[in-house]
């Protein structure tokens, strides 16, 4: 049996009910302030109109519409669990799939701007340094 999530002592169905400033009153001191300022910059705002209506599609049985976006400081919040939300990491939309773990932290700490440094095997005419490497 599979424990239910719960996020300060509320379901996850209790947090998509709640109201914004209820919610922010449970997060961190950080995004608290930031969600309590409300969304007044046009792409937050957009980006939460977005959102409101692929909940909208989602809870109506329809598919979800593509929600994507340039701003990676906005905080997770319940209405977004479960849609899958395109965020830019600076070259591209990495689709992101909101769990109810992610909640209260921003989206951009789950999309990374970096890619891992992967280095190969040293190889012929590499640099002077592989030049006592065998041959394959």
């Amino acid at each position: 049996m599979a424990k239910e999530f719960k996020y300060r002592g509320y379901t996850v169905d209790q947090l998509m009910g709640m109201p914004l400033g209820e919610f922010a009153k449970l997060v961190p001191s950080r995004a608290r302030r930031t969600l309590l300022r409300g969304y007044k910059d046009p792409m937050r705002k957009k980006l939460m109109e977005k959102v409101k209506r692929a909940r909208e599609a989602v809870d109506a049985g329809k598919p979800q519409p593509k929600v994507r976006t340039h701003c990676r400081d906005v905080v997770i919040v319940p209405q977004m669990i479960g849609l899958t939300i395109e965020v830019y990491n600076g070259k591209e939309f990495v689709p992101l799939k909101i769990k109810p773990e992610m909640l209260g932290h921003r989206l951009g700490e789950f999309v990374f701007t970096r890619k891992r440094v992967m280095h190969s095997s040293p190889g012929v005419g590499a640099s002077r340094s592989t030049k006592h490497v065998g041959r394959k």
